[in-house]
């Protein structure tokens, strides 16, 4: 019964938050539309039913997240980092580990596993990047796949959170990656074909939103906790950080790639 109780306090300590939130954005729609446009707002009954089903959803996924999906993230990070398991249940191998001394980064493949498919999974079922390729098919006329993006996104993802999850465990600074990163993303935009460019950049935001953000945010912030030497707030976080920067990387790739064999295909004829 406590349970409940605590369950229900706190689903109703964020429709509070939620209501809070999305006030701001009520305001500025509410002033352009009676002051600016000096309209009534057409189906009314619609939109207020649709705010009430925001606000709930909303408050809703919230507590989801509290409850659910960052406890899973944090205990998939404690299990897969526990000395025991990393080596294979030698006890002198897992005190050795708890030491002071350097992290061997092969004892982690799991956490690298792990942390691609994680990352290539949730990308996948992200739903901004679901409406943004669907537009993008449509736009294109059928030239831009809607899966091709979809996966060359989520491949994109999942080999920048398995990049991140190595540079927690080797504790090494963020800003070499990120800075190397975007030196050879700007590289890549120079050559890429460039109607491909801004779709490509737009990636980079939309995979970073309500299904993958908490996830490996619970996974990197897990993951600093355990390794020896870490600590969780100048390690934990920066996941999100490659996981909006490679996809932009992967896309133009994937369509440089697919120029390429164009080409190709071009010039056997």
């Amino acid at each position: 019964m406590s349970q409940e109780t605590g369950l229900l306090e706190l689903l109703q300590t964020s429709l509070k938050s939620t209501l809070i939130d999305i006030l701001p954005i009520l305001l500025v729609l509410l002033f352009f539309q009676a002051i600016i446009l000096r309209k009534k707002i057409p189906h009314l009954k619609q939109i207020l039913f649709g705010l009430f089903l925001v606000v709930i959803g909303l408050a809703i996924f919230i507590v989801g997240l509290e409850e659910c999906v960052f406890p899973i993230g944090t205990r998939m990070a404690e299990q897969l980092t526990d000395p025991m398991f990393l080596t294979k249940g030698n006890e002198e191998a897992a005190s050795s580990f708890l030491s002071s001394g350097p992290v061997d980064p092969s004892l982690f493949t799991w956490i690298y596993i792990f942390a691609f498919t994680i990352g290539f999974s949730t990308t996948l079922a992200e739903p901004a990047l679901i409406a943004v390729s669907i537009k993008a098919r449509e736009m294109s006329t059928g030239a831009v796949s809607e899966w091709g993006l979809r996966v060359a996104v989520a491949f994109g993802v999942g080999f920048g959170v398995t990049l991140g999850a190595y540079r927690i465990i080797m504790g090494t600074p963020l800003y070499l990656y990120i800075a190397f990163g975007y030196l050879f993303l700007i590289i890549q935009t120079v050559f890429a074909p460039k109607t491909i460019v801004p779709l490509a950049y737009d990636t980079g935001g939309v995979t970073t939103s309500t299904v993958t953000v908490p996830v490996l945010a619970a996974l990197g912030i897990g993951l600093a906790s355990n390794v020896p030497g870490r600590s969780p707030i100048m390690d934990g976080f920066g996941l999100i950080a490659f996981a909006s920067l490679f996809p932009i990387i992967a896309v133009l790739a994937y369509a440089m790639i697919g120029q390429w064999l164009d080409n190709r295909s071009l010039r056997s004829k």
